[in-house]
């Protein structure tokens, strides 16, 4: 029986689009993405460096204007549909379940989500969750083990009484390996919105 779910926040609440970021670098100069700049990327995405050094090294690589970097890192963030809020915000209500965010998400994007969403709609949406987990405050990212354990353990869940839904397959192959319940959703063929009637939980 399914007591806890733990959702993801990219594609699965707000939508994304994946390929913005890399168009708009591109636009910039910046056409290869390289190892090192992909750890970078994990880096800041864990919390282990700040923003300003995060701005910093793209800006010191490729001498691009700090604040075209910041357009670009976050033109992968589009619009938030509110008829999610609403099913999420009659979830949190109905006391059914322990609901968690648990997200791959980074200072610069959290702060443009805030900004774009307005405080009311925001803190609704951030509300609805007993426990809000943010990759960059915790410094764990999915798909390690370690972060879905690190959120098992501080509130004390069971896997196997537990569904974990996500945008992205290697997310949810590593939480179903610690026999946790998950679902794939599929962006753009499937929304959050249908949870029940694509999980069949009660």
């Amino acid at each position: 029986m399914i007591k806890n779910i733990i959702f993801d926040f990219g594609d699965i609440f707000i939508n994304l689009d994946k390929q913005a970021t890399f168009a708009e670098m591109a636009k910039l100069g910046v056409t290869k993405i390289s190892d090192e700049m992909i750890g970078v990327y994990h880096q800041y995405e864990k919390g282990l460096m700040t923003t300003d050094e995060f701005i910093d090294f793209f800006y010191k690589k490729f001498e691009i204007p700090k604040a075209d970097l910041v357009y670009a890192w976050n033109a992968i963030l589009l619009d938030f549909p509110k008829k999610r809020l609403d099913f999420l915000k009659e979830l949190s209500e109905s006391k059914k379940y322990r609901l968690f965010l648990l997200s791959n998400t980074n200072d610069l994007h959290i702060k443009w989500v805030q900004d774009s969403l307005g405080e009311v709609f925001y803190n609704t949406f951030e509300k609805s969750f007993e426990q809000f987990y943010l990759s960059h405050e915790i410094n764990f990212r999915k798909p390690d083990s370690e972060i879905y354990e690190f959120v098992l353990n501080a509130n004390n869940l069971v896997a196997d009484e537990t569904l974990f839904v996500d945008d992205l397959k290697e997310n949810t192959d590593s939480a179903n390996k610690l026999g946790i319940h998950v679902w794939n959703l599929i962006p753009k063929k499937e929304d959050v919105t249908e949870l029940f009637t694509k999980n069949k939980i009660n």
